[in-house]
């Protein structure tokens, strides 16, 4: 049977009234009995439909997203993918990001207690999981636009990262190269293991592996890029091909080669990871995994509006296809 705000209000001493503040973020509840009350709620397993809470916060046809940063290179695809769902259907945008730590959650968290917006997308926010997690369980409608990893608590668009870096492989090993050098992304992104997990695979399909040696930690930058190929070429370890884990590290080793006077793609072939503006202005233009970002963005929007017209959000996560972009890097 569905747990209700009453068995919440029993378990943790308090007036219904008082569970619906902490739920909704109100600021008149003592910390203490706030947090008795979300521990209650966490181990009982109460969830607010979020009709519900859409019925006692009032429509406000305003959707909010939440992301980390707007530098990276993708972002603006998914913000034009959501504008253009949202704005199709009369909402308004509100965007937050988490430049400034604990001061822009802050500021965020005092919007959410305005009850400013009926719903949230998120770029995940690896500071902000815990918070973003009780919104979610207190009947916020949340929809997650995930490259990264996996996050089962939240519905989510995702894209197959696992399957592009296994399409990484099986081109260059059509291209005859055989000797792999892989620049990877931060260690604690999930899309990091994905994609090299991916890659891993499809070497080992064809009876071949990756020398430990040749596999360099990057930080998804142009400059980590160049460092983890200089790092490469001092090894003096052969290599004919590199996989960079994003197309801004792609731009760093194309950079490392030719400044060690390496041609690309007649010594080294190079593949990068989304298929960014950048990707089409690189001297050779780079070969890449296109992820379908902009696509990502506007099937979040559509998931959160269905649930905002009282449609159930899914169990599951939406995964939307990468494909190969072959261009003169490696041919």
């Amino acid at each position: 049977m569905r747990v209700t705000i009453a068995e919440v209000a029993q378990r943790a001493q308090v007036s219904k009234a008082t569970v619906s503040r902490v739920l909704n973020g109100k600021p008149d509840v003592d910390a203490t009995t706030a947090q008795r009350v979300r521990k209650v709620i966490d181990e009982i397993g109460y969830v607010p439909s979020a009709r519900a809470v859409g019925l006692a916060r009032g429509r406000t046809r305003t959707v909010a997203m939440l992301a980390p940063s707007l530098t990276w290179p993708w972002m603006g695809e998914v913000l034009q993918g959501i504008v253009d769902e949202l704005e199709a259907d009369g909402y308004g945008l509100l965007l937050y990001t988490l430049n400034r730590g604990p001061e822009s959650l802050n500021q965020f968290a005092n919007h959410v207690s305005a009850n400013a917006f009926d719903g949230l997308l998120v770029v995940e926010p690896p500071d902000a999981l815990h918070y973003i997690s009780t919104l979610y369980r207190a009947g916020l409608p949340v929809v997650m636009i995930d490259d990264r990893g996996s996050h089962p608590e939240f519905p989510s668009v995702t894209t197959t990262n696992r399957q592009g870096g296994a399409d990484v492989a099986k081109h260059l090993l059509a291209a005859d190269r055989r000797r792999f050098a892989v620049v990877t992304g931060p260690p604690h992104f999930g899309c990091t293991q994905a994609r090299l997990d991916g890659f891993r695979l499809a070497l080992a399909e064809a009876g071949l592996t990756l020398h430990p040696d040749l596999v360099v930690d990057g930080d998804f930058t142009q400059e980590g890029g160049q460092v983890a190929v200089e790092k490469l070429l001092a090894s003096g370890i052969p290599f004919d091909a590199v996989f960079a884990q994003n197309d801004i590290s792609a731009v760093g080793v194309l950079r490392a080669l030719r400044e060690a006077g390496r041609d690309v793609p007649g010594d080294v072939s190079v593949v990068g990871f989304d298929d960014v503006p950048v990707a089409r202005q690189t001297e050779p233009r780079l070969t890449t995994i296109r992820q379908p970002a902009q696509e990502m963005g506007a099937a979040a929007a559509r998931m959160l509006l269905s649930t905002l017209e009282g449609q159930p959000l899914p169990d599951h996560p939406l995964v939307l296809p990468t494909s190969l972009v072959v261009r003169e890097s490696a041919p």
